[in-house]
């Protein structure tokens, strides 16, 4: 047998990452229902008593960015003081400017100002990722991360735990046989939590309330190392124990690391920015790809140069697991799909307000939100031009 191991994580709501990139894609929300075409670059710095924002924003609406900052803090669950960092008392600053007019000339014609002559803002590459190891075409380890920290989040807000705090940490060691998921060989929590409470009623709340509640039961086995708080005392936590920062968290973002990643955040951005529509796109097709049953795992990856509208390179990698050579696919992919930044936006309907919800738990295989990058609706087509090619 072939034994291999692979690890991902996820984190909370409060972690202070996650913190900064849901203020950041919260604000670009705010924006995209006044005023679609608005520009936004936000990023966000949080540190004791503080949150920063800086960037470039050009839109031609007004919105309360203070009053987005403590509303997003609140709803996260920063309202007492005891935890070092408050929604109503903590400073908040704003250091924002215009867009470039020098990457805007280059994204725009001169004079057209219009979605349809929109070319690339930088030049850069994305990866989007697929695979058939589970219903979500995500790979497991991440896929269960992200299910244990949405679960923390859960329990705390509803008060099946009432004494956690936001911030916390999952990470999940599957094992692999053959290539296949085979069982969980590590599971790890670690749960910010009120001073005082036993360290073994904590192990018992989480064990019982989020790890067994969530996980498959078919994947544990007699080996199965279940670690929480392995410190032993997780009380000083979230941004008055650690900075945060948008963009920090580019592999919980994506696929836990078990894809690659060309390295741009997503959060923070519009969907002019391919670092976020592009990586959507990508993921779109590799999905479709692997729906299709013509590879088992598949990656895509896109480069741009900046005032071009077309890609430099696209790429096609199915790790030897495709029903065709790679070349095949890449040149079907290259002719039915549009690659411009325009047309993926209109494609997959980016222009509406659904940025803040993927600000935690993942921008992929969400099956929670009707993401247009998750439909299935080409698999069919890609199957049926693969099986035409082969033919003639």
């Amino acid at each position: 047998m072939d034994v291999k191991y692979f690890t991902s994580e996820s984190v909370t709501q409060g972690h202070p990452d996650k913190i900064c990139d849901r203020i950041a894609d919260t604000i670009l929300d705010e924006i995209i229902k006044r005023d679609s075409l608005g520009r936004v670059a936000c990023e966000v710095i949080c540190s004791t008593g503080m949150v920063m924002l800086f960037g470039e924003i050009t839109t031609k609406c007004y919105v309360d960015m203070q009053k987005i900052v403590r509303s997003v803090l609140k709803d996260i669950g920063y309202v007492k003081l005891d935890y070092g960092f408050d929604a109503n008392n903590c400073a908040v600053i704003c250091n924002i400017s215009d867009q470039s007019r020098d990457i805007a000339a280059g994204m725009l014609k001169k004079g057209a100002g219009r979605l349809n002559e929109l070319k690339a803002g930088d030049q850069g590459l994305v990866f989007g990722y697929a695979c058939n190891e589970t219903k979500e075409f995500m790979p497991l380890a991440i896929k269960l991360a992200h299910s244990i920290a949405r679960r923390l989040d859960f329990v705390r807000k509803e008060g099946i735990i009432p004494y956690l705090r936001p911030d916390g940490k999952t990470q999940v060691t599957v094992k692999y046989v053959d290539g296949k998921p085979f069982s969980l060989s590590t599971v790890l929590v670690s749960a910010q939590h009120d001073e005082g409470i036993p360290f073994e009623r904590i192990k018992q709340d989480i064990l019982n309330n989020v790890i067994l509640n969530t996980l498959p039961s078919n994947l544990f086995s007699p080996d199965t190392n279940i670690i929480i708080n392995p410190s032993g005392r997780f009380v000083l936590g979230g941004p008055v124990a650690d900075s945060g920062l948008t963009g920090r968290k580019l592999m919980v973002d994506s696929y836990g690391g078990y894809a690659r990643h060309g390295g741009g955040a997503f959060s923070g951005k519009d969907p002019s920015k391919l670092d976020r529509s592009g990586a959507y796109f990508a993921r779109y097709i590799a999905k479709n790809i692997v729906a299709a049953l013509l590879a088992k795992r598949c990656e895509v990856q896109i480069a741009y140069a900046i005032g071009v509208a077309q890609p430099v390179s696209v790429l096609v990698d199915t790790f030897n697991t495709g029903v065709v050579p790679d070349s095949v696919l890449q040149r079907i992919v290259r002719e039915m799909f549009d690659f411009r930044p325009a047309a993926i936006i209109e494609k997959l309907n980016l222009l509406n307000p659904i940025y803040s919800e993927l600000s935690s738990y993942g921008h992929f295989g969400r099956e929670d939100l009707n993401l247009p990058w998750e439909r299935l609706d080409m698999s069919s087509k890609l199957k049926n031009a693969v099986l035409n090619s082969t033919t003639v």
